[in-house]
């Protein structure tokens, strides 16, 4: 089992800064880990994100709407969604009422991209904490926030 305090060569002035810190760390240590599986499938974590919101419905959503839905709101968003649209993965369409407001809809080949992505591909990230474990966690998480 890993212990921050060795890793990153520190002390804590208490508990609850340790735990800050711990939180930051897992989080860059989780955003890596993702990086690299996405790697071989040509798109980043919040592209992967972008998919899996369109994914869940059957209609096109306007940018505003997967912003809000997004786990990491990027303000690239846009600039994302641009490079799931030049590999084809996504489409976009104008609102024909409102010329401001644009809907973006998944492809066949984006839903194929996911469906060849594991859907337990975080299950290594969480191999070590059982589901109580990871219950409280979620929990005290939600309480920080």
């Amino acid at each position: 089992m890993g212990n921050l305090s060795k890793e990153i060569n520190s002390k804590f002035a208490n508990a609850k800064v340790k735990a800050l810190v711990n939180v930051l760390y897992t989080a860059n240590w989780i955003s890596s880990f993702q990086n690299e599986f996405f790697k071989p499938f040509g798109i980043s974590p919040q592209q992967y994100n972008i998919l899996r919101i369109l994914n869940g419905t059957d209609q096109a959503l306007k940018v505003q709407t997967i912003k809000e839905r997004m786990i990491e709101r990027s303000p690239n968003a846009t600039r994302l969604m641009d490079k799931l649209i030049a590999k084809q993965l996504i489409e976009r369409f104008p609102c024909m009422d409102d010329r401001r407001v644009v809907y973006i809809k998944i492809t066949k080949t984006g839903k194929q991209l996911l469906e060849s992505i594991s859907e337990d591909f975080n299950h290594d990230l969480l191999k070590n904490i059982s589901e109580e474990e990871a219950k409280q966690l979620s929990d005290l998480l939600d309480k920080m926030r």
